[in-house]
């Protein structure tokens, strides 16, 4: 039950980080690597994994693994895709647009589920 919960907690994180806290000079600029907004964005992924992993237990060397490794995977898919959409000309009205939305979103799902196991009890 608790990596369920732990799980939800990360379902949370997700879309405060993906949805509520994110603003138009991240999402005009996430397509740019190294540039302030995409590292911004996974900044507040990171703040938003701090708790969980305390909640957890996390402690030791594999805390600040897990914090930079999400940070690091989070913002290459992101910028993967963004850098993706924005070269080919991809509008919400092109289905490779939402193909590439939903495997961004399939991937840091997966990367949830991949944390979990890492520090499960």
């Amino acid at each position: 039950m608790w990596s369920v919960l732990l799980l939800a907690g990360f379902q949370v994180k997700h879309v405060l980080g993906d949805y509520v806290f994110q603003n138009a000079y991240i999402l005009d600029h996430r397509r740019i690597w190294g540039y302030p907004g995409g590292l911004l964005h996974v900044g507040i992924h990171a703040a938003l994994t701090l708790p969980l992993l305390l909640a957890a237990g996390v402690h030791g060397l594999l805390f600040p693994a897990v914090v930079l490794g999400e940070a690091l995977f989070h913002y290459h898919v992101d910028w993967t895709k963004d850098a993706l959409i924005h070269g080919a000309g991809w509008t919400p009205s092109d289905k490779q647009y939402w193909w590439l939305t939903g495997i961004d979103q399939m991937l840091h799902q997966l990367s949830y589920l991949v944390i979990v196991a890492l520090i499960a009890p």
